[in-house]
């Protein structure tokens, strides 16, 4: 029986670590989850609650009322992944959205929501079988990790990937407003006190800047392979 091991995929935003990480999951049969989707429904809660927008940040409130929000995943079937649920409620769609991308940052530099979700998701893959991207996977959530990647790509090419999902998806963005999103949080992720996005010691760096996915897929795979032998 081939054993299972822990993939854990860092890296800056915008650089296809969702992708891959979709397609590795599918691929070895393991469960896939989405740290930044997590990190984006707190962001998205707390825009409901007001507690967070472009001109003020309260985070006293937002600490205070962690308790109230449920995390949870969906598998959709039609789509082939699962889904992030806020509270109970679908909320794929909603966490996608610039605005929230302008938020996510912020929100990801409170130690409490740092705390709260990465005990989260070291449950969800204390059984291995696991792939994980987000920003402090092979650092802070699975130190031990059989294969940790650390995804890199130019922001201009990061931010023209973006741009590119949210006018197929019908958003009305502008490419300028996007490369700045993608430059600071570069700077917030980079910075931050709690977990900054670092490359762990014993992470290949992949940078996938003039790379297709099917190339990058094939090489990524072959790295898997060689992990779980």
């Amino acid at each position: 029986m081939t054993k299972k091991i822990t993939i854990a995929i860092d890296g800056f935003s915008s650089t296809g670590k969702s992708t891959i990480a979709k397609q590795l999951a599918k691929q070895l049969g393991y469960i896939y989850v989405d740290t930044g989707a997590m990190y984006r429904a707190v962001t998205l809660y707390a825009m409901q609650q007001n507690y967070i927008s472009e001109t003020h940040f309260n985070t006293d409130d937002l600490i205070s009322d962690l308790s109230n929000i449920s995390l949870s995943f969906g598998f959709n079937e039609e789509m082939g992944f699962a889904e992030m649920f806020l509270n109970k409620k679908n909320v794929e769609k909603e966490i996608r959205t610039l605005e929230v991308s302008k938020l996510v940052s912020k929100i990801s530099t409170i130690s409490e929501v740092r705390k709260k979700l990465v005990s989260e998701q070291q449950e969800m893959g204390k059984n291995k079988g696991v792939v994980m991207d987000g920003r402090d996977i092979g650092t802070v959530v699975f130190p031990n990790a059989e294969l940790k990647l650390f995804m890199t790509a130019s922001a201009d090419k990061r931010a023209k990937r973006r741009y590119k999902e949210l006018i197929d998806r019908g958003d009305k963005v502008n490419y300028e407003e996007i490369l700045q999103n993608v430059e600071e949080r570069d700077r917030i992720d980079s910075t931050r006190e709690d977990s900054p996005l670092i490359l762990a010691d014993d992470a290949i760096e992949f940078d996938n800047s003039n790379m297709g996915l099917k190339d990058q897929f094939n090489r990524i795979m072959s790295l898997v392979n060689t992990a779980i032998e």
